[in-house]
């Protein structure tokens, strides 16, 4: 005998709804709705739902991306921006294969904590953390990435970090493909102050 799924309540209906237009889903979307949490389980025993993670809501059909883990870590700490190595890998500047997602935080802000995945995290403020922010729909979830020339000049800036060879082929794609000029990444160099560091690379490759 075929089992028929469960037709949803009124209150479940407009949570699959929002589901559906969200992407993924948090409990705390569900309360700005004045919608009771409490939906969330009930849908997931029902098999309307599925749980991604800790607190986060998909459609069991929804087809997966490479890109989830970023859209959920986006959905979990909407203040943070995704850069450095993370980045550099959207954008197809590196050949490196980050194991961790690298966030930049504001200033004294609390750094993400109880994560799913490991997290890297930089600190920033004033000029270098606002300028540069693209935002990209993963998935339905609008995710805060630096663009390329701003995650360049960030590299050399966290070279320590990163590594100044990851910068330098940073760089190097960026100009190649064609993804910043020099004068954008000159830029963001002088608002990252690292002028001095970046002017003889930039003068070799541009």
């Amino acid at each position: 005998m075929n089992h028929q799924p469960e037709t949803p309540s009124p209150g479940e209906a407009k949570v699959l709804e929002l589901v559906a237009a969200m992407g993924i889903l948090r409990p705390r979307d569900l309360r700005a709705g004045s919608l009771s949490v409490a939906y969330l389980q009930r849908l997931v025993a029902k098999g309307l739902l599925v749980k991604l993670g800790r607190g986060q809501y998909a459609l069991p059909d929804r087809e997966p991306t490479g890109d989830d883990m970023l859209a959920m870590t986006a959905k979990r700490y909407p203040g943070a921006i995704v850069c450095l190595l993370t980045a550099l890998r959207f954008h197809g500047l590196t050949t490196q294969s980050p194991r961790a997602i690298w966030l930049a935080v504001e200033g004294s802000k609390l750094a993400p904590a109880d994560t799913p995945t490991a997290i890297q995290v930089i600190r920033l403020s004033g000029r270098a953390f606002h300028e540069g922010i693209r935002i990209h729909e993963l998935g339905q979830v609008p995710v805060r990435i630096y663009d390329p020339a701003k995650t360049v000049a960030d590299c050399f800036r966290f070279r320590n970090r990163v590594g100044l060879d990851v910068a330098i082929e940073a760089l190097r794609e960026c100009l190649r493909q064609r993804q910043a000029t020099p004068a954008m990444i000159w830029s963001y160099a002088e608002s990252c102050r690292v002028q001095t560091v970046i002017r003889p690379y930039l003068e070799a490759l541009a």
